[in-house]
């Protein structure tokens, strides 16, 4: 009983995940039309429209307003105003350490947090987490009644298995751009195929905002 508890826990985690992902994506598309008039990828995978920041901070919404009285609208926008600052700020120092590029900096604002997060965005966090309670409390509920659903987890199965390999080979083709802008050739067949199959242009083009740390900082 308890291993189906925790299988259908985590299915629900993934589509939240997935949605908080998803929604990111749109949100971003649209402040970059808004702000400059074009449309501009915002993908934060090779495949899909995910920016997996928002799908984060979406599950960690998710743990922890089940927690509180969501009832109380100031309590939830500070709460959540530090989680999804927290979050943003996280993200941005692990893809600097392990991909040596940054894809957003905050340094223009002014209280700012070592550019990768600012009091304005978690401002935005804490807007983000009371329409969560508003919005996503009710399609979670719905979602809970419907995942025993032998039809939904076979779909679920299979897209979760989708996204860890887009995570993966997206992180893996993130490394290995890092490793050619050092000049490090490939040590093996696995790598001279990210090399041909991931080249610099098309990872360019699909992670547009996109910046090495040395060239901006």
């Amino acid at each position: 009983m308890e291993k189906k508890k925790m299988l259908k826990e985590c299915m629900i985690l993934f589509w939240i995940f997935m949605l908080g992902s998803v929604i990111g994506y749109l949100y971003e598309m649209l402040v970059v039309l808004v702000q400059k008039g074009y449309f501009e990828s915002r993908q934060g995978l090779i495949y899909g429209p995910f920016t997996p920041v928002y799908g984060i901070g979406a599950v960690i919404y998710y743990f922890v307003l089940n927690k509180i009285n969501v009832a109380n609208k100031a309590k939830v926008f500070l709460i959540t105003a530090v989680l999804g600052g927290t979050t943003e700020y996280i993200c941005s120092f692990v893809q600097e350490k392990a991909f040596g590029t940054i894809s957003w900096d905050y340094s223009y604002l002014k209280f700012n947090l070592h550019g990768r997060t600012s009091l304005l965005h978690c401002t935005y966090w804490g807007i983000a987490g009371i329409l969560y309670v508003i919005y996503v409390d009710s399609f979670i509920e719905r979602l809970k009644e419907k995942i025993a659903q032998k039809g939904l987890q076979i779909m679920t199965g299979i897209l979760a298995i989708g996204m860890v390999w887009n995570i993966q080979i997206s992180c893996l083709a993130a490394e290995r751009q890092e490793e050619r802008r050092n000049q490090i050739p490939p040590e093996n067949d696995f790598d001279v195929w990210l090399d041909e199959s991931y080249p610099d242009e098309r990872l360019d083009r699909i992670f547009a905002n996109k910046k090495e740390v040395d060239a901006e900082i």
